[in-house]
């Protein structure tokens, strides 16, 4: 095991600019969900150099490639990397930096793309020592809601062959370069959109007895709408409920007809969930019709949350500290944010941990889906040695 170990470092150690190369090219040609064209084709230039045959036009722009080693029927190995880049005006004064204004990859997706083929190059290198078959999924559209990973799944991304467990990373920032975290059981919250439309009837400012304020009644429905998170979540599911886009297209001493509440509801229970919809939906139009108005309530089903196997983590988890070094391995708390990378742990046994990208000494500590985001480069080395290794070492 040593040996395969130090194989695959030693071969990161030799693919690590070439894939800072990948990397930076993706970086610099940023798309949006489901128009990552130009992204697919140059995943499948570097995919036809390695020699890996591959499958494209999957939900519109995703690939799948496939490396069959001896025996590929043993077993199946699925790694996921997702590749689309967010609306965002990138500030960084960087060589490789976006020259598609107005979109970035803020989110790592660049990084992560990169080191899943660094990982098929490692893993096809040595297919003649391993036995089974490694499943590569380039997934697009993660950022933008339904999402890539249904899409792909409803097209049959898990079948023929079907994995019996998948294998997701994804770059965090808050963690230093060169080590990894992970967490078993439930991991990532669900998520919906709330859209919430207040109408009244709007006036003069200066004469609110004439009027029905939909911008008191939105105000009255924000604050209420915190009781279902303090009064009615247990405490044993965390529950988060936030309102990020108010619109009241007044002026000063004009109150306008309608408000607009955009927000998000996240939580780790899908019972929980609808019964939260539901008390969102008549809190909302109770408090709207008792102070005179109405509201209209739409309510968009997201992700669902994501759950890591415990078997699965637990063997990856120990495969990780043989690589990285105990000390490189770190038990993560819940998050709230989301991933639809929750589509594939919903169908089958599944990992998704986190890849330390961090470097404070270079002024790398900028977080996800900020116009200044950027990772250390040396973790490309990590991530695709580890990620080939994830998936060799149960291959072997």
């Amino acid at each position: 095991m040593k040996e395969l170990i130090n194989k695959i470092k030693a071969m990161s150690s030799d693919y690590l600019n070439e894939i800072i190369e990948i990397r930076r090219h993706i970086h610099t040609n940023p798309e949006l969900g489901f128009e990552e064209y130009k992204t697919s084709e140059y995943i499948a230039t570097k995919l036809t150099e390695f020699g890996i045959p591959f499958k494209t036009g999957i939900a519109k722009t995703g690939i799948v490639a496939l490396i069959e080693c001896k025996n590929p029927e043993k077993i199946t190995i699925a790694l996921r990397a997702d590749m689309d880049a967010l609306p965002i005006l990138e500030q960084n004064q960087i060589e490789y930096k976006s020259v598609n204004e107005g979109v970035m990859h803020a989110c790592g997706h660049d990084a992560h793309v990169a080191c899943l083929l660094g990982a098929a190059k490692i893993i096809n290198t040595l297919k003649e020592e391993l036995q089974g078959t490694a499943k590569l999924i380039f997934q697009p559209s993660e950022e933008m809601f339904p999402g890539g990973a249904l899409a792909m799944i409803n097209e049959g991304v898990l079948e023929n062959p079907k994995p019996d467990l998948i294998i997701g990373q994804h770059v965090l920032p808050t963690m230093d370069c060169g080590k990894m975290g992970l967490k078993a059981g439930k991991y990532m919250a669900s998520t919906d959109e709330i859209y919430l439309t207040v109408k009244g009837k709007g006036g003069h400012g200066a004469t609110p007895e004439l009027n029905i304020d939909p911008v008191v009644i939105a105000a009255h429905i924000i604050i209420a709408l915190q009781q279902i998170v303090s009064r009615n979540a247990r405490p044993d599911v965390p529950t988060v409920l936030s309102f990020g886009r108010v619109i009241a297209n007044g002026r000063t001493n004009i109150i306008p007809d309608i408000v607009t509440l955009d927000g998000t509801l996240r939580t780790f229970d899908e019972s929980w969930r609808a019964e939260a919809h539901l008390k969102i939906t008549k809190m909302a139009q109770s408090i709207a019709e008792g102070m005179g108005g109405s509201c209209d309530v739409r309510i968009e089903k997201g992700y669902p949350f994501l759950v890591n196997d415990d078997m699965v983590t637990k063997e990856v988890s120990e495969s990780a500290k043989a690589f990285l070094g105990e000390e490189n391995v770190e038990e993560l708390p819940l998050r709230m944010t989301a991933e639809d990378f929750a589509y594939f742990t919903q169908q089958i046994p599944a990992c998704f941990y986190r890849l330390g990208i961090r470097n404070e000494s270079k002024g790398i500590t900028s977080n996800l889906h900020t116009n200044t985001f950027n990772i250390d480069e040396d973790s490309l080395k990590t991530g695709m040695g580890l990620m080939a290794w994830l998936a060799v070492s149960k291959m072997k």
